[in-house]
């Protein structure tokens, strides 16, 4: 008997953001490092320099925005004009922050990475991050 009722096609895993990469999922929201005119990528390059710990936890948090964008406390915060950071808890009481913005292509743009140091985020990484935000927006056009 059909109750005029569509039936229910089963999910594939590429329609939705849950489950293993393996399973072919699609990302929310693609990373891209920010590059600089010289060519040099400075997120990708704090990031070679440190310890693959760091690396890994750092780059766990990542995933975590890039698959479940929009992401909020604790992994996330927005920063204010469209800059947000994606905070990681490091071994040994370290923090650290990746600095970024969402492109008009829909990318996570890498901008600035650093561990913090203070209470609060230092005013030059903050400035850091917006300058190449904008030379970034200014790239795009």
């Amino acid at each position: 008997m059909n109750s005029g009722k569509k039936p229910l096609e089963p999910v594939s895993p590429q329609s939705t953001a849950r489950g293993t990469l393996g399973e072919g999922v699609l990302k929310r929201i693609p990373v891209f490092f920010y590059r600089t005119d010289t060519g040099n990528e400075p997120v990708r390059q704090w990031l070679k320099a440190m310890e693959s710990e760091d690396r890994r936890l750092i780059g766990e948090d990542i995933k975590t925005v890039e698959f479940g964008w929009p992401v909020g406390m604790p992994t996330c915060r927005p920063l204010g004009d469209g800059l947000y950071e994606v905070r990681t808890n490091l071994p040994a009481n370290r923090i650290a922050r990746v600095f970024f913005y969402v492109d008009k292509k829909q990318r996570m743009v890498l901008l600035h990475g650093f561990i913090k140091k203070t209470r609060t985020t230092p005013d030059a990484d903050l400035d850091l991050a917006r300058a190449n935000k904008r030379r970034h927006e200014r790239g795009m056009q």
